[in-house]
C-alpha cells in the first residue's frame, strides 16, 4: 500500500503537469501576431516577472530572518498584501502612460512625465541600482545555492561570480538571449519542483511548526497594539522593509509595456503575479522558517537546505542547481533591462555613441560597462550577501517612492478624466506612499553601505543630467519655438482702439481666429506636453517651465501692465468645468485667480464659459 504522502505528491504532479498541458495545447499562450507586429500576451510579460521576482525566495526569507527572526513569518505575509495594493497603483501607472502616449519605461518614463528630467534622473539611478545589486545579488546567490554542499574557499567562489557575469555578458555581446518559450520551459520545471519542495515541507510541519506560525503572527499584532500608534506605526515600518526585498521585481511588469498591446494586459499579468508567487512566496517562507532546520546557520543557501532537510541531498542537489539557473537568468534579465533603460535614456538626450550596436545588434558597450560595475561592486562587498541585500533594498524602496509621489501629483493635476476606465483610491495611494517613505528613510538610515551606494549613483546621474541633458533635452525644441510676449506686446501697442482683450485658451484646444488688432490668443503649454498647433496672427503660445500655470500667468500679466499703461485691459479666462475634488489644482488655482484683481486693480477680469465657439468671436476660452 502506498502512503498518503504518496498520494499527495503524484496529486500535486498530476495537477501540475496537467495544467501545464492544458496551457500548451492553447494557441497564441505565449505571443500574437496583430497590426503588423508580434506582441506577446499577459501570461508570457507575467511569467517573465514572476522569474524575476521568484529568484528572490532563495535570499529574501533568510535576510527577513537574520533582521527580526520569526517575526518575518508574519511580515512576510503583510508585506505580500501591501505589494498587491501598490501593483494595483502599477497598473493604473501603466493607462496613464498609454493615455499619453508613451509604451513602457516605467518608473522613468512616468517620472518623467509628471516630474520632468531632473527628478527622472534620480528614477533612472534608482532602477540602476536595483538592476546592479540583482545582478550582484543573484551571482553571489547563485553560486552559494548552486554549491551548497561543497566547501569552496573565498578566492575560488569569487572566480566563480567573476565568471557568471563575464558569461553572461559574453552571451549578450553575441546576441544570444533568451525569449518567451524558454523562459516558459524554465518556469514548468521551476513550478514542478518548488511545490514539491513546498508540499514536502507542509508534510514535515509539527505542532512546533503551526506554534510558531501563530507565534508569529501573534506577536505582530500584540506588539503592534501595545506599542501605542507611532511605536506600533515604526515597528511596522521595521518588518516591511526586512521583508521588501521578497517582492523585488514587481515593477518589471510596467517596464515591459511596449510589448503588450495595451495596459489591459498589464492588469492580467498583475492579477496572475498576485495569484502565484504573491501567494506561495509567503507561504514557502512560512514553511522553511518555522521548521527544524535552524535558519540562523543557512543564511547563504537556507531553500537549498532546506530541500535537503525535508527531501534527501539529492532533492537538495535538484533544488540547488534550479537555484542557480533561476538566479543567472536574473542576471541576465538585469543586463537586458539596465541596456533597454539606458539606450531609452541615451536616444532621449542624443547620446548615441554609447548605444552603438556591433553586427549582432547588441549593445556591446552598456553590456561591458555593466559588467565592470557588476565585478567592483562584488569586490567591494566581499560577495556579501548580507552587505548586497542592504544595498538592493534602498533602490527598491526609492524607486517604489517615486512612482507613488508622482501618481499622487499627477492625479493632483489631472484628477482621472483623461483616464476613467481604471483608477485607483487616492487616500490609499497616498497611504502606500508614506509607508514607503518611511520605509526608504529607515533603511537609508540604518544601512549605511546602500544608502553610499544609492546616493552616489543618484549624484551621478544628476550631475550628468544637469550638466549635459539639459543642453540635450527635446523640450529645448519646443521651448525654441515659443513666442516671445513682447510680439503680443507690440501688437497691442499697434492697436488703434484703446480697449483690448486677452483671451487664455488651453494648450489642446483649438484655435480658429479672425485677424483683429484688438485681442490675442494665448496658450500657455509645458515643453513636455509639445507646442500647441498656430491657430492666426493674433495666437500666442509661451512655454513655461519650473513654475505653476499661476505664476506664468501672473507674469505675462505683470510685463503686459508695465508695457502697455496706457490700454484698458480686459482678460478672459474660462470657467472650471473639471471636478475640484477630482482635480485639487483646480481648485488651488481658481483660488489664485480671483486674487487678481488684488494684484491687478487697472485691469478688468472676466471669468467666462461659452457653449460653442462664433465666427466673428474669440471663441470658447480656456477652461481650467
Amino acid at each position: 500500500m502506498f502512503s498518503s504522502h504518496f498520494w499527495l505528491f503524484l496529486a500535486v504532479n498530476i495537477g501540475v503537469i496537467g495544467t501545464f498541458a492544458y496551457l500548451l495545447s492553447r494557441r497564441n499562450l505565449l505571443s500574437y501576431f496583430s497590426a503588423g507586429r508580434w506582441w506577446l500576451t499577459w501570461l508570457s510579460i507575467g511569467i517573465i516577472t514572476l522569474m524575476d521576482e521568484l529568484t528572490s525566495i532563495f535570499y529574501a526569507p533568510s535576510e527577513a530572518f537574520r533582521a527580526i527572526g520569526l517575526n518575518a513569518i508574519a511580515f512576510l505575509v503583510l508585506t505580500s498584501v501591501l505589494i498587491r495594493f501598490l501593483s494595483l497603483r502599477m497598473i493604473e501607472i501603466a493607462e496613464i502612460l498609454e493615455v499619453n502616449g508613451v509604451r513602457g519605461g516605467g518608473v522613468y518614463s512616468f517620472s518623467y512625465l509628471v516630474l520632468g528630467p531632473t527628478v527622472s534622473f534620480i528614477a533612472v539611478a534608482s532602477i540602476i541600482v536595483d538592476y546592479v545589486l540583482t545582478a550582484c545579488l543573484s551571482t553571489v546567490s547563485a553560486v552559494q545555492n548552486g554549491l551548497a554542499f561543497v566547501a569552496l574557499p573565498d578566492w575560488l567562489a569569487f572566480v566563480l561570480e567573476a565568471g557568471i557575469v563575464w558569461l553572461i555578458a559574453g552571451l549578450n555581446i553575441l546576441g544570444i538571449k533568451e525569449n518567451a518559450k524558454f523562459t516558459f520551459g524554465i518556469f514548468i520545471a521551476a513550478a514542478v519542483v518548488l511545490l514539491n519542495l513546498l508540499a514536502a515541507g507542509m508534510l514535515q510541519a509539527n505542532t512546533a511548526s503551526l506554534q510558531a506560525v501563530g507565534g508569529s503572527f501573534g506577536t505582530m499584532v500584540s506588539t503592534f497594539l501595545s506599542e501605542g500608534i507611532f511605536n506600533g506605526y515604526f515597528y511596522l515600518v521595521v518588518g516591511v522593509s526586512s521583508c521588501i526585498l521578497a517582492y523585488s521585481g514587481i515593477e518589471s511588469v510596467v517596464q515591459t509595456a511596449s510589448l503588450v498591446r495595451s495596459w489591459k494586459e498589464i492588469r492580467k499579468a498583475y492579477t496572475f503575479l498576485a495569484l502565484t508567487v504573491g501567494l506561495f512566496t509567503p507561504m514557502l517562507a512560512a514553511v522553511v522558517l518555522s521548521s527544524s532546520l535552524d535558519a540562523g546557520r543557512h543564511e547563504t543557501d537556507l531553500i537549498a537546505q532546506f530541500a535537503k532537510h525535508v527531501g534527501g541531498t539529492g532533492f537538495g542537489y535538484i533544488v540547488g542547481g534550479l537555484a542557480s539557473v533561476l538566479l543567472m537568468m536574473a542576471v541576465n534579465t538585469a543586463y537586458v533591462a539596465s541596456s533597454e533603460l539606458m539606450e531609452r535614456v541615451a536616444h532621449h538626450y542624443g547620446f548615441t555613441w554609447i548605444v552603438a550596436v556591433n553586427r549582432r545588434q547588441s549593445l556591446y558597450r552598456l553590456h561591458i560597462a555593466n559588467a565592470l560595475f557588476y565585478t567592483v561592486i562584488i569586490v567591494l562587498t566581499g560577495g556579501s550577501q548580507t552587505i548586497l541585500a542592504e544595498m538592493y533594498a534602498i533602490g527598491l524602496l526609492a524607486s517604489f517612492t517615486i512612482n507613488m509621489g508622482s501618481l499622487l501629483l499627477y492625479r493632483y493635476r489631472k484628477g482621472t478624466k483623461e483616464s476613467l476606465e481604471y483608477n485607483t483610491s487616492r487616500l490609499g495611494t497616498l497611504v502606500i506612499f508614506i509607508i514607503m517613505l518611511s520605509c526608504f528613510l529607515y533603511l537609508g538610515y540604518h544601512k549605511p553601505y546602500g544608502t553610499v551606494m544609492w546616493s552616489a549613483v543618484t549624484a551621478l546621474f544628476l550631475f550628468v543630467g544637469l550638466r549635459y541633458a539639459e543642453r540635450r533635452s527635446p523640450e529645448r525644441r519646443e521651448v525654441q519655438q515659443t513666442d516671445s510676449p513682447m510680439q503680443m506686446i507690440l501688437r497691442l501697442g499697434e492697436s488703434e482702439t484703446e480697449h483690448v482683450h486677452l483671451f487664455f485658451r488651453r494648450p489642446k484646444e483649438e484655435v480658429s481666429l479672425t485677424p483683429s488688432g484688438t485681442a490675442v490668443f494665448i496658450s500657455l503649454y509645458h515643453p513636455r506636453q509639445g507646442i500647441p498647433a498656430k491657430g492666426g496672427e493674433g495666437h500666442y503660445r509661451f512655454a513655461y517651465q519650473g513654475k505653476s500655470l499661476f505664476q506664468a500667468i501672473t507674469e505675462l500679466l505683470y510685463a503686459v501692465e508695465y508695457e502697455l499703461p496706457h490700454k484698458r485691459i480686459t482678460v478672459h479666462l474660462g470657467w472650471p468645468t473639471s471636478s475640484w475634488l477630482d482635480r485639487l489644482s483646480v481648485g488651488v488655482m481658481v483660488y489664485g485667480l480671483i486674487h487678481l484683481p488684488r494684484y491687478f486693480p487697472r485691469m478688468d477680469f472676466r471669468l467666462e464659459y461659452r457653449q460653442a465657439p462664433r465666427e466673428k468671436d474669440p471663441g470658447r476660452i480656456f477652461e481650467r
